[in-house]
């Protein structure tokens, strides 16, 4: 077999690693290289770009070490009974590349996950090395990112979180069935035992860093996870219960979801088509509600329909509110901010401009228009000093009305 050039391999491994979803760099430390010292820095503008929630765009080199595996998951393309381009990197090539890029102000960062090569804890050592080299010969001080392996020694993953920004651990499927039927090699309660010795080890060096000045920062980052939407035959209602447990238990970060692709030579067990992208944003949505809006898992779930999944033409927000037209309309003005953070159209910067403005002065319909997007959406569910929705919000076609109107594009329009 010829010997591969550092550009084929990363053809191949970045390319592979654009199934993983969870290399979003917000809540890291800013770190930077001020006063000459140190290399690399996570701010500043700098091929993967993922987005901080302050609207940074965080551009960072997303790889894999290799795309060998021992594993055979039947949703993974780099499964080893698949047949696809095999490429290693060694530790130092990893390093090399991650610098070079550096230096040429291409990105800000690494997001480095690997297949499964002779043995967890082989790979799990070569994914730490790299870390290793870029914090200690180089002083990096750039973000990154480590894909822990949950099967490796726990020692091995709190070294990782010594030396990288965030580190995380996929749960893969929302269900222990869809696990098992799907990923045969891997376990459940393993996954999520690695999951919880993290956890334990972030409120160690937290406790750690309040009495000692200097102890050492474990994953300031923190821990976040991916599951696969749409591979197995689990509701979003069963995801959505999926992804609170793991807040609740692990103190995660973030849950990220990622639509099922189909592959080549796929398992006869797999979906033939992927499902919608836009499912995938709907749950996104749901996750937004329970962390942002004082949703309970229960509450979200009560917006999806019968068959358990969330409706696609709606938001899970409008869904449940339609559902729950009692709670209905309310006054802006009197209404307390857990309330109005529940009218479909108000995000929580609305929110906070109207109870900041009407310590101020009654508001009117139009004062929540200029604090708003779209009044269309808000106005069956407020009334004001000069608005009531009379009975716009018990109209039988209020979800046709409030639903975003499907238009066909045209190539040549002007």
């Amino acid at each position: 077999m010829a010997s591969q050039t550092t550009l084929e391999k990363l053809e191949i491994l970045a390319d592979a690693a654009k199934y993983d979803a969870s290399c979003a760099s917000s809540g890291t430390a800013k770190k930077d290289s001020l006063g000459g010292k140190g290399l690399g820095s996570t701010e500043g503008m700098g091929i993967c770009h993922a987005y901080a929630p302050d609207g940074r765009c965080i551009s960072l080199l997303k790889i894999l070490l290799t795309n060998h595996c021992i594993f055979d998951c039947h949703y993974c393309i780099n499964r080893k009974s698949s047949n696809v381009r095999r490429a290693r990197f060694t530790p130092q090539e990893v390093v090399d590349l991650t610098l070079g890029f550096y230096r040429r102000n291409y990105i800000e960062g690494l997001f480095l996950s690997s297949g499964i090569v002779k043995s967890s804890n082989r790979t799990m050592e070569q994914i730490v090395e790299v870390a290793r080299i870029l914090r200690v010969e180089h002083d990096f001080r750039g973000y990154i990112h480590l894909k822990t392996i949950p099967e490796a020694d726990a020692e091995l993953a709190h070294q990782a979180g010594l030396y990288a920004d965030r580190v995380s651990i996929n749960v893969e499927l929302p269900t222990d069935a869809g696990l098992m039927r799907l990923a045969p090699d891997k376990n459940a309660r393993q996954i999520e035992g690695a999951m919880g010795k993290v956890k334990a080890d972030l409120v160690e060096a937290k406790d750690a860093r309040k009495r000692f000045r200097h102890a050492p920062r474990f994953a300031p980052a923190g821990q976040s996870t991916q599951m696969i939407v749409g591979a197995d035959k689990a509701s979003d209602a069963e995801i959505v219960g999926k992804a609170s447990r793991l807040y609740d238990n692990f103190g995660l970060r973030r849950v990220y979801y990622s639509a099922f692709s189909p592959i080549p030579d796929a398992s006869a067990v797999l979906p033939l088509s992927r499902p919608p992208l836009i499912r995938e944003h709907r749950l996104y949505q749901s996750d937004w509600l329970m962390r942002f809006y004082g949703y309970k898992p229960a509450e979200v779930m009560q917006a999806t329909d019968a068959d358990g999944n969330l409706p696609l033409d709606i938001d899970p927000k409008l869904a449940w509110a339609l559902k729950f037209r009692e709670n209905f309309p309310l006054d802006v003005n009197r209404a307390s901010r857990e309330q109005l953070l529940r009218v479909p159209g108000l995000g929580v910067k609305a929110v906070d401009r109207i109870v900041a403005s009407r310590r101020h002065r009654t508001l009117r319909l139009d004062d929540v228009a200029k604090l708003t997007v779209s009044i269309a959406k808000v106005r069956p569910f407020i009334c004001t000093v000069d608005w009531r929705p009379v009975t716009l919000t018990d109209r039988a076609d209020l979800r046709a009305l409030l639903a975003p109107r499907r238009e066909q594009l045209e190539l040549f329009a002007a």
